[in-house]
């Protein structure tokens, strides 16, 4: 008789190319399990944003299982807990998962192992990146810690295998464990509901697949357009891929063709291995900085109301600089924001307002629909300057030319309906212009006078 598998949903909410679904359906009948697990992440619990688009994703998964004469058992608790409870009760032999690298999933797999019955086996497979974290390596057997050098080594592994097709039938057991109302998890925000603006996000495997569809013909103007924030010249893929509705296999495959030079996607794609990767070696690294030198960082005090005062006006985009101000107002409304305003907007917290970078790692974790525990650290920390492979401190972004050279105006009139009515070029700068409307706040500091602060405090610490 063919024996009971168990698989493991977490962020690989798909069933194409998903490696672990493969390996339970070929082994006979299959329970589908996805567990939110509050209790082991403990401080790293999904924030408000991700879990909207997590209960849109769990449906969508459901469905789509439904579709295949199965469906998807839901719990809520200690991940090693209840799979070892559902596999003991259900008789099954095997639970399988793919991989997952951030360190609260590396305990729960060691945890599941130990919480297993005997003769029940906890099968790990690899999917959710391009390559496994750690399979990239220097040449004495190192793994890297710089981008540049990573990303020409994995190249040479390129492209990945060919994505696997969904099993075309999914046993269902005999007998269906228990399991919650998706409803009754409360994931989506009621009162008030702040989520009005996220219906421009479609998610689960169709609409990620959608997205990509629709990003091929522009994958090879990403070069161009990618840091245009009033041009639709991003993927928008980060969110799906984060939740693994999609694989990077299948997205590297399907942008790429011969004469289609995509090279920079590419390197985009990459990040996230990199971001893995660094997340490996530096288990901490959302809370720590790499760099010793800026633990003594003399960042403003965060108790201070004034300070807390500049931070509330930042995340509400009232600082008074337009790209800010519109990259923080759309980080709101749809849960997501550009790539490069997010430098810009991460960059003027730290060295504009020289408040910890930790802060506002945590503010886009709990409103980007894209959190990511790798890739959000090591991009604050990139900015920061207190990364494994970072930016200089002392390269301090102007946001006010940076709109202007970016040809924001768009965009800023846009997400800061006070400053519709103002055109190029004065729109990156109203206040210096002298036509700051009355409803649109005056800068909390003057970029100069930033720049010099955070010059004077980095002189603190400098090696």
């Amino acid at each position: 008789m063919s024996s009971i598998s168990i698989i493991w949903f977490r962020r690989d909410l798909r069933l194409s190319d998903q490696a672990a679904l493969v390996a339970a359906a070929a082994g006979g009948p299959v329970i589908p399990v996805y567990v939110l697990d509050d209790e082991t992440p403990q401080h790293r619990i999904m924030g408000s944003a991700s879990r909207w688009w997590l209960h849109h994703s769990l449906d969508s998964l459901d469905k789509s299982l439904r579709d295949k004469g199965s469906r998807l058992i839901l719990r809520r608790g200690a991940s090693a807990t209840i799979l070892a409870d559902i596999a003991a009760k259900a008789g099954a032999s095997e639970i399988h998962a793919l991989r997952h690298y951030e360190p609260w999933w590396r305990n729960a797999e060691r945890d599941l192992k130990d919480a297993l019955p005997d003769g029940v086996a906890l099968c790990l497979h690899d999917g959710n990146y391009l390559m496994p974290p750690g399979a990239v390596t220097t040449g004495s057997g190192d793994p890297y810690k710089i981008y540049t050098p990573f990303w020409k080594s994995l190249r040479e592994h390129m492209p990945p295998a060919e994505p696997a097709r969904t099993p075309q039938t999914i046993d269902a057991p005999g007998k269906w464990p228990a399991s919650d109302d998706l409803g009754d998890w409360g994931l989506l925000p009621t009162k008030p509901n702040w989520a009005t603006g996220f219906d421009v996000w479609s998610p689960g495997e169709a609409g990620a697949r959608r997205n990509v569809d629709s990003f091929v013909d522009k994958a090879t103007r990403y070069d161009n357009r990618r840091n245009l924030p009033s041009v639709e010249g991003t993927a928008r893929l980060s969110p799906h891929l984060h939740f693994g509705e999609v694989s990077p296999a299948y997205v590297w495959h399907r942008v790429s063709g011969p004469g289609r030079d995509v090279t920079t996607f590419q390197k985009e794609l990459v990040w996230r291995d990199y971001a893995q990767n660094v997340i490996c070696q530096f288990p901490r690294y959302g809370g720590e900085g790499y760099r010793d030198q800026f633990d003594a960082f003399p960042w403003r005090d965060f108790r201070s109301s004034a300070v807390r005062e500049e931070f509330d006006r930042w995340c509400r985009g009232e600082t008074g600089y337009p790209i800010v101000d519109a990259g923080m107002r759309e980080l709101w409304a749809t849960g997501w924001m550009h790539n490069r305003v997010r430098m810009i907007a991460a960059s003027f917290l730290i060295k504009h307002l020289l408040i910890d970078w930790r802060e506002g790692e945590q503010w886009f974790w709990d409103t980007l629909v894209d959190a990511d525990y790798g890739s959000n650290a090591t991009n604050w920390q990139w900015v920061a300057g207190t990364g494994v492979d970072s930016n200089m401190f002392v390269r301090i972004m102007a946001p006010l030319s940076q709109s202007e050279k970016f040809d924001a105006g768009d965009y800023i009139r846009r997400w800061v309906p006070e400053l519709a009515d103002i055109d190029d070029p004065y729109v990156h700068d109203p206040e210096e212009h002298g036509c700051r409307p009355e409803d649109y706040p005056a800068k909390i500091i003057g970029h100069r006078e930033a720049r010099q602060r955070a010059l004077d405090a980095y002189k603190k610490v400098k090696a």
